[in-house]
């Protein structure tokens, strides 16, 4: 089978020695923040172009991936759940390794991949995983689905919870529209339409 081709990119991100004085702003925001380092790929490549409204998504990304009450197994399960629901290639890409190495077991992740409940999970991501599969589809959460997830994360975390699915499902948007490259020779995780 030959491998897909990726479409183009509708944005070029900027180079480096030419970076507005914003653009600087958020690139140093990034790399001081909670992630530690600034790539430019993904949505931090994307924020260049609109880098006010890049400095505040960013600073909502830091919190909502690495400072919830959420586990971070399951916050990255939640998030692989977006990014399989809008077929977002870069979001996977990036996310699908770090889910790993939070414990998610590649099974459920090949599961996910696939569109497929992952039915050998464990019950605390099954609970995650149906809550974020309800929410797109029905747009609601019955309670018994939002019982589950209360009852494993708290309000706070809870609450939370949907904070990482709508940022998640921004930053998929995003990646969709202006068709986010992943690195040189990296495969597509979906079939592009």
């Amino acid at each position: 089978m030959a491998v897909q081709k990726a479409p183009k990119p509708r944005l070029t991100p900027p180079a480096e020695d030419k970076l507005t004085p914003a653009q600087k702003e958020l690139r140093d925001s990034i790399a001081s923040g909670p992630r530690g380092r600034f790539t430019m790929g993904g949505p931090f490549a994307i924020y260049m172009d609109a880098p006010e409204y890049g400095m505040l998504a960013q600073k909502l990304g830091g919190f909502v991936r690495l400072q919830t009450t959420v586990p971070p197994r399951l916050s990255e399960l939640a998030i692989l759940c977006v990014a399989r629901h809008w077929k977002a290639q870069y979001e996977w890409f990036a996310h699908a390794p770090i889910a790993e190495k939070q414990g998610v077991k590649p099974e459920t992740i090949k599961a996910i991949k696939a569109g497929r409940r992952p039915e050998g999970a464990k019950r605390d991501e099954l609970a995650i995983y149906d809550f974020v599969q309800e929410l797109n589809k029905s747009k609601r959460v019955s309670d018994p689905t939002y019982k589950k997830v209360q009852k494993l994360l708290g309000d706070q975390g809870t609450v939370e919870l949907v904070g990482i699915l709508g940022y998640y499902t921004t930053v998929s948007l995003l990646l969709n529209t202006f068709r986010s490259p992943l690195p040189e020779g990296q495969e597509l995780p979906f079939k592009e339409p």
